[in-house]
């Protein structure tokens, strides 16, 4: 998201239109699903619909609305033999709306702008849209308290997908929540660019100034170095973090997840054998933590399908982690 509002704005304030093309719907087997967007210009575009033919029609009409400076609605049905037909087998339909951004709009330029600002902030946030027919009436932000921009959002808009109703339409544009990784080893930097380009926002801890390093993870928000025994010198973990423990100890393990095992964290994952895992379980057991708290970590960490070298492990996490975020672990 961060990277299509980059190119949104660079092409508003140079003087470039823009057609933001969005999934509004979708039904039965389709590439995206509600709220996936797609910005065009005259001889590029960014983001996705999903590609394919879905992707290739709705650029050639974004392309020729750009023109003439009009928005517009279009269903396009993943079957053969009828007016939206896009002679393809899947079964499935969506409902794409296309929004002429005018280069230059002083109002759109602030609105992306505040946009932009808050991906870089740890807190839920939505692009809003007012949609009467094909114009749009009103657009703004929102958050979890609400929304300056539109103080008259109807109950049960902001969800964690999203949503459009009687009219309005709400895509979370920003996620609360950090995945910290404790460990910065060769698993955690196969692992940070691979769900930081899946829109997590990765920081990593580790005791070792080497391996807390930023160079070592371009694509982290943050490193620290610090003592596994006091994490909480450094980072508060919330209910919307994730935390993923991968030290390069039995001993460094324990102390993290001594620490983080009541905090809340969304999702709470350690790596290491069954043997190793089992002695941990015992000891934190032996502390006082209960069958039921332990029961929360994901050990071993990862879906299992047979990783075995650091990328393979780093795909196997994310997978886990893309899982929890949408709800179906």
């Amino acid at each position: 998201m961060r990277e299509l509002i980059k190119t949104i704005l660079h092409a508003l304030e140079g003087g470039q239109s823009i057609q933001l093309v969005s999934v509004l719907a979708a039904s039965g087997s389709t590439p995206r699903g509600a709220g996936a967007l797609l910005a065009v210009l005259p001889e590029t575009a960014a983001g996705t619909i999903g590609g394919g033919n879905a992707e290739y029609e709705a650029t050639l009409l974004a392309r020729t609305l750009l023109e003439t400076g009009e928005n517009a609605v279009r269903d396009f049905r993943f079957v053969q033999g009828d007016a939206a037909s896009l002679g393809m087998v899947c079964g499935g339909a969506v409902t794409l709306h296309f929004q002429h951004l005018p280069a230059g709009d002083a109002a759109v330029i602030a609105l992306f702008r505040r946009l932009l600002e808050a991906t870089g902030q740890n807190a839920d946030t939505w692009l809003v849209r007012r949609l009467e027919g094909e114009r749009v009436s009103a657009m703004g932000l929102a958050g979890r308290a609400g929304s300056r921009d539109l103080p008259e959002l109807p109950p049960g808009l902001l969800q964690n997908r999203a949503v459009f109703q009687d009219g309005w339409f709400a895509v979370p544009a920003v996620k609360a929540g950090r995945v910290y990784i404790f460990g910065g080893g060769h698993v955690s930097q196969a692992l940070v660019p691979a769900i930081a380009a899946v829109g997590f926002r990765p920081v990593v801890y580790d005791d070792r100034p080497e391996f807390a390093d930023l160079a070592l993870f371009p694509q982290a928000e943050a490193a620290f170095c610090g003592s596994f025994e006091e994490l909480d010198k450094h980072l508060t973990i919330t209910p919307d973090d994730y935390v993923v423990i991968m030290t390069r100890g039995h001993q460094a393990d324990h102390e993290v997840l001594a620490q983080t095992l009541r905090s809340g964290a969304r999702y709470l994952g350690c790596i290491g054998s069954k043997k190793k895992l089992a002695l941990c379980r015992d000891r934190l057991l032996a502390e006082g933590f209960t069958a039921e708290e332990y029961a929360q970590v994901h050990a071993p960490i990862g879906l299992a399908i047979g990783a075995e070298t650091p990328a393979e492990i780093a795909v196997s996490v994310a997978a886990e982690l893309i899982a929890v975020r949408a709800g179906r672990l």
